[in-house]
């Protein structure tokens, strides 16, 4: 818990005397005022974030989290369980839709297996992964707790690790997943948190049919009533209702912050960690950029408790830190119009009357 602690208490909100200088430069660009939008919000976020006017962006790296839950065995996915492990091998090998996105934007891919229900360790030791497996897979929540508060603290302190041991070559940080069923646990984060109604909340995942997804709206329910997660704790939610990777984007989420870095969050699964990250650190919100809206239907009001407009909305249901990927050319974006497009007395340009 000392290294929880000891990142909580590093985080302070984003630098307003930044935020305003970058927005006193936006507003005079030889273009009508605040043209490129968001972006220019971005470019914003990015000097608050950095202190700086020109804030780094060149160095990203994506932290793809892996793990599975106990409560797959309800049915509530389409894919069986042996597929995490199968897909960790395909990042590993540079074949699945991050790897290809990753390439595209320029970042690197760190894979880590925080809960895989397969001995991975093979990987791990030859340096293809990190290793911070803290279970072969989660409790059932339908059953009861997903885990011990105790392995909560260490999902959370592993995803800190993480960002520690690669802040000195990451300008921008981006987060992933990898686990079959890990819709369930985070939406029951969500609705524990929010306190809407699961079945408002509960999407297809992988695509399951109409009696799949009464069954996960179901299972969530049901693992609601029986572990009764405080929503004020968020490591009695994770540890009642969440997951080892999802604990572990909340840790990559809140070591970002602490160092002062973006951290562009990928979909459903990790705004779920995201949220229980607001929860622990309300600043921490501060230094997310909200990557997509996916097709999730929680996703928005996941996106609505944390403040966020998301870049993108393209229809994206993947995770895996696909829409991180994407999003990245949109920070690097915003910080080329911070620094590179000349004002009006710059480019000796007449201004509106």
């Amino acid at each position: 818990m000392n290294l929880l602690h000891t990142t909580l208490a590093r985080i302070v909100p984003q630098d307003a005397d930044w935020r305003a200088k970058a927005k006193a430069r936006l507003d005079q660009l030889i273009m009508p005022h605040w043209a490129l939008g968001r972006l220019m919000d971005l470019a914003v976020d990015l000097a608050g974030i950095s202190r700086s006017m020109a804030p780094a962006v060149a160095s990203k790296t994506i932290v793809a989290m892996a793990g599975d839950h106990g409560v797959a065995v309800e049915g509530v996915s389409k894919y069986p369980q042996e597929v995490t492990p199968q897909m960790v091998l395909g990042f590993v090998g540079g074949m699945a839709g991050i790897n290809a996105l990753a390439r595209l934007a320029g970042a690197r891919l760190v894979v880590v297996d925080m809960g895989v229900a397969a001995d991975l360790s093979p990987l791990a030791k030859a340096g293809k992964i990190v290793d911070k497996k803290v279970a072969l897979g989660t409790g059932n929540i339908a059953r009861g707790p997903a885990m011990t508060r105790e392995q909560a603290v260490r999902t959370v302190e592993a995803g800190i690790e993480i960002v520690d041991e690669l802040a000195e070559t990451t300008d921008v940080f981006g987060t992933g997943d990898m686990g079959i069923a890990n819709t369930t646990p985070s939406t029951a984060v969500v609705a524990a948190l929010t306190g809407l109604p699961v079945a408002g909340l509960t999407g297809r995942g992988t695509g399951i049919d109409d009696s799949q997804l009464a069954k996960k709206i179901t299972v969530v329910e049901t693992a609601l009533m029986l572990s009764r997660p405080d929503p004020s704790d968020a490591l009695d939610v994770l540890a009642k209702v969440g997951g080892f990777e999802i604990g572990g984007i909340a840790g990559v989420v809140l070591g970002a912050a602490a160092r002062q870095k973006p951290v562009v969050v990928d979909g459903f699964i990790s705004t779920a960690g995201a949220l229980l990250a607001q929860v622990l650190c309300p600043a921490s919100a501060e230094y997310v950029v909200a990557a997509h809206r996916s097709v999730e239907q929680g996703h928005p009001a996941m996106h609505a408790r944390l403040g966020k407009e998301p870049l993108l909305d393209l229809g994206l249901r993947l995770g895996e830190g696909t829409g991180a990927a994407l999003a990245m050319n949109l920070v690097e974006a915003a910080r080329r119009v911070l620094t590179e497009v000349a004002t009006f007395d710059e480019a000796h340009v007449s201004k509106a009357t």
